[in-house]
């Protein structure tokens, strides 16, 4: 069960994972040790997964920013769990999802370049069995980056 002091360390951690326990206690108007305890609480309970550095696509080359819809015409646990198999191994593909709706799957593809986007639709996704088609869709903008969630 998490209480009000508990949610403000879950906010201030999103905002910097850095944080250190006088600093979370500052914040807090807690004990350097008591924000510590906290912290630790939080992520042997499970409500802190990792900590993680976020990083510049654009400074690392990754132009192309791809949400990139997939659609199976074969369904099936083999299908999914080959499926599966392929987007954990491609590092372009930082994110993936099942969905409800017309499409199985939604993944979100970082590549330097179009011509690495192409290479990545056309010979590693379309060619698996199960997939039937694919639906992309280039970033223009990023309006809202990844933001913390809303605890």
């Amino acid at each position: 069960m998490l209480d009000a002091i508990d949610i403000k360390l879950l906010a201030h951690l999103q905002k910097d994972a850095q944080a250190t326990a006088q600093e979370l206690g500052e914040a807090l108007h807690l004990s350097s040790s008591q924000a510590g305890r906290r912290r630790q609480r939080l992520e042997t309970e499970g409500y802190i997964q990792s900590y993680v550095a976020r990083l510049d696509p654009g400074k690392l080359g990754l132009a192309v920013q791809c949400f990139v819809q997939v659609h199976l015409h074969s369904h099936g646990p083999d299908n999914a769990a080959s499926f599966a198999r392929l987007v954990a191994g491609r590092p372009e593909i930082t994110s993936a999802w099942t969905m409800t709706g017309e499409a199985d799957y939604l993944l979100r593809v970082y590549c330097h370049d179009l011509q690495e986007l192409n290479t990545l639709l056309h010979e590693i996704v379309l060619p698996h069995p199960a997939v039937g088609r694919v639906h992309s869709q280039i970033v223009m903008a990023q309006l809202k980056g990844d933001s913390p969630l809303p605890v």
